[in-house]
């Protein structure tokens, strides 16, 4: 065999990982291989492998008569709809996609090129965890990956496609990354399996129940997407980087857009007469952004709170939206934590924000005093008042009391602050609020009740509209909604070359 033969020889054995048969065991359980899940996310023969020779070196427990080339992940560089990536695809295929030292150095290698060339990591996520074989030797590979995440962080966009188990110390680089998806019914992230928990708790629960899809997505937050299936997957995560920039030093691309009318009179109906009504703040985001524009993410998570991206004449941009719809679009722990990291994303990456705010206040009871409203519903006055992106508040109905404060409001650096002629900008609702100021009045009138509704008339005619604080300033134009669209699109315009200088700092210390 000449030299040119063994190389092709070697290349033909890496493309196979594990060789046929277990290539076959991964479609029957209906998932795609690691090069498979590639060839889908990068532009057509744009995919630059590095590392597909690469074995091993482990010696105990007899894996030296076990060498398979690439060992367990497939590591390179392409092109996404034309901009280059950074791509780690781990093969099941391969010791169940166990990560050992080379893998981990595989990873790392790409991690760090990335960061020098300012572009974006997916992470395309199928391991058993780490290679039990190789003892700390692979858990020190797992550090390297999460200090790299971290270095990573805020620099350049880091994905992770959950696309199989997810299990230990895996699930802390995903953790750490910017956007998680995970794939229905296939894939689960936990720190501890099933039997663990059986045995320490005595729970018995499935990995579905445990840590599936539907789970992190719904109840614990984990997950910003729930696919169903890896090709869903992979074309979200193809969109989600169309929103953003390559790194934290540039702009996110714009698409090409012809200014026309935009005025836009579906949003003259939409918040009903009745304050106490609800209706659902995704009509709105949909009669402001660009036509079919916008990306939820999170979206089945603290639902009483919508985020995500759309586009405003051809502009990138993040949304964050008290929704009336659930639990009367009240903050609460959850809700708070999924709108901060949120605009901490777009901050890092030069996205401007856009608050549609509808706030009854924080949501009352023990369950979240105890489980520390105080500290997570700061999260989100932190991130705001931190955020240096032009920000541009709409306050369509309720502002009411601290959460009128949070969300974005002039006086923590928001830039441009509209209301609608429906907005009620007050400590609290007219109803509380005569209860409180009137209370003497009320109890020694002839007709208390009659008198309360008198009362609550008399305060919601000073307070519940937006003239007092337009007044003041805080409130730079109350519009008709029609002209929203119309407003933001030359209010970010104006802001696109906005410059906002933090105090000298190492970094602040958000209410963690």
């Amino acid at each position: 065999m000449n030299k040119r033969e063994q190389l092709n020889r070697l290349r033909e054995e890496a493309q196979l990982g594990g060789g046929k048969e277990r290539i076959e065991s991964q479609h029957k359980k209906g998932k795609l291989t690691a090069r498979e899940r590639i060839r889908l996310l990068m532009d057509e023969g744009s995919f630059e492998e590095i590392g597909a020779l690469v074995k091993h070196r482990s010696r105990d427990f007899g894996m030296e008569k076990q060498q398979i080339l690439g060992d367990g992940v497939v590591t390179g560089y392409g092109l996404v709809n034309g901009r280059l990536t950074y791509v780690f695809s781990q093969d099941f295929t391969v010791f169940g996609g166990s990560l050992s030292e080379t893998h981990a150095e595989k990873i790392v290698k790409i991690m760090e090129m990335a960061l020098k060339n300012g572009a974006p990591v997916i992470g395309l996520n199928d391991s058993g965890g780490a290679r039990i074989q190789e003892g700390v030797v692979s858990l020190g590979g797992y550090a390297d990956i999460f200090y790299r995440n971290v270095m990573s962080s805020g620099v350049i966009p880091q994905l992770s496609a959950i696309m199989g188990p997810c299990a230990g110390g895996a699930v802390y680089s995903p953790a750490m990354t910017d956007f998680i998806l995970m794939v229905e019914k296939s894939s689960y992230m936990f720190v501890t399996g099933p039997n663990v928990v059986k045995t320490v708790t005595h729970e018995e629960v499935s990995s579905e129940e445990l840590g599936g899809a539907s789970v992190h997505s719904s109840k614990s937050g984990v997950s910003h997407f729930s696919c169903a299936n890896e090709v869903e997957a992979i074309e979200y995560v193809k969109k989600l980087l169309s929103y953003m920039p390559q790194n934290c030093e540039e702009k996110a691309p714009s698409l090409p857009y012809d200014a026309g009318e935009e005025s836009r009179e579906v949003l003259e109906s939409i918040v009903p007469e009745n304050p106490n009504q609800p209706y659902d703040i995704r009509e709105v985001i949909e009669g402001l952004v660009d036509t079919g524009s916008f990306l939820e993410v999170h979206k089945n998570f603290a639902e009483n709170i919508v985020v995500g991206f759309a586009r405003l004449a051809g502009r990138s941009l993040g949304i964050v939206a008290n929704q009336p719809a659930f639990l009367a679009g009240v903050l609460d722990i959850h809700s708070s934590t999924k709108a901060a990291r949120f605009v901490r994303f777009c901050d890092c990456f030069n996205i401007p924000l856009l608050v549609l705010e509808d706030v009854p206040g924080f949501l009352p009871g023990t369950d979240q005093e105890w489980n520390a409203i105080i500290t997570n519903g700061a999260k989100l006055l932190y991130a705001f008042s931190e955020a240096t992106v032009p920000r541009v508040t709409v306050i369509t109905r309720k502002a009411y009391g601290g959460a009128y404060d949070v969300m974005n409001s002039k006086h923590i650096g928001a830039d441009l602050n509209f209301a609608w002629p429906s907005a009620e900008i007050a400590v609290m609702g007219a109803k509380g609020a005569a209860e409180i100021i009137f209370k003497k009045d009320i109890q020694s009138a002839s007709n208390p009740e009659e008198a309360w509704k008198e009362k609550e008339k008399e305060y919601g005619d000073i307070f519940a509209n937006p003239y007092r604080a337009a007044e003041r300033g805080f409130v730079d134009e109350v519009i008709h909604p029609a002209e929203t669209r119309a407003k933001l699109i030359k209010g970010f315009a104006m802001l696109e070359n906005k410059v906002a200088n933090l105090p000298r700092k190492k970094h602040g210390n958000i209410p963690l």
